[in-house]
């Protein structure tokens, strides 16, 4: 075999200090087919590096199942950039976020990412039903009564008044993830509250934020999603202020100040 001389290149490099300005970490289930793709399409860009890091997960969708990821958020936080700083770090499930409540997502999440602001979509969805001056909301879920029921009382307890809770009776988040974006809009026109100020759609898995303004044209109210909510809070975090009409009237808002208990 004939050897090649390998040279080493005198040119002087210059490093950026980061490969991309911006990086946000995602922590998503094993079985998440729909939060990669949204935030791709919401908030990767030039500026701005999604990460992701998933962990296992395993149907059905109640609240015991959901809390079993608990122990396992801290790891996969560990594995996105180890050592390096995040801008934002967001765990897309917004049933586990309910069930552990948001305040123990943060603290496992800090203790591998300290001083990284936390995510989590039902959070998100606070404070974008605040920026859109909503107090009255409808809710649609695509989890079974038993799921849907702690996340009625998460609102509730935030102080937002429920004029109509919708669920579709699903336990898997695959199928989840399959409910077609038109069968959506049909459900979401179907569960809205005459007097609601505004529609909360739940679930990181169902592909609800590609057609928000759609519902929205349809409904005449604002509408919330849970992967469109932690885009825009990501976004606005990452210092991104461009209004972005297509994804919704939220995406056109400021983020305001953290939503009190």
């Amino acid at each position: 075999m004939t050897s090649i001389p390998i040279l080493r290149s005198d040119t002087t490099l210059v490093f950026d200090d980061r490969p991309v300005e911006k990086r946000v970490g995602l922590v998503v289930l094993a079985t998440d087919h729909t939060t990669e793709p949204d935030f791709r399409r919401m908030v990767a860009g030039e500026r701005i590096g999604v990460y992701t890091a998933r962990i296992a997960y395993a149907n059905p969708t109640t609240p015991e199942n959901l809390r079993r990821m608990q122990p396992r958020l801290a790891e996969g936080a560990a594995l996105i950039l180890p050592d390096e700083p995040l801008d934002a770090i967001c765990y897309s499930c917004t049933s586990a976020s309910v069930v552990m409540g948001d305040d123990a997502i943060e603290e496992a999440i800090a203790s591998a990412k300290p001083g990284v602001p936390v995510i989590t979509p039902p959070a998100a969805a606070r404070r974008a039903l605040t920026a859109l001056r909503a107090q009255r909301i409808a809710v649609l879920t695509p989890y079974t009564e038993q799921t849907s029921r702690p996340m009625a009382a998460y609102f509730g307890v935030h102080g937002f008044d429920i004029a109509r809770f919708t669920c579709f009776g699903l336990d898997d988040d695959r199928e989840m993830a399959r409910i077609a974006p038109a069968s959506l809009v049909r459900a979401a026109v179907e569960a809205m509250a005459p007097d609601a100020d505004a529609l909360f759609i739940s679930c990181t898995a169902l592909r609800s934020a590609g057609v928000a303004a759609e519902i929205e044209a349809a409904i005449g109210r604002p509408v919330v999603t849970s992967n469109q909510a932690t885009a825009w809070a990501t976004l606005r975090l990452c210092g991104d202020d461009r209004p972005r009409p297509e994804g919704g009237r939220l995406m056109t808002l400021p983020l305001p100040a953290e939503a009190q208990p």
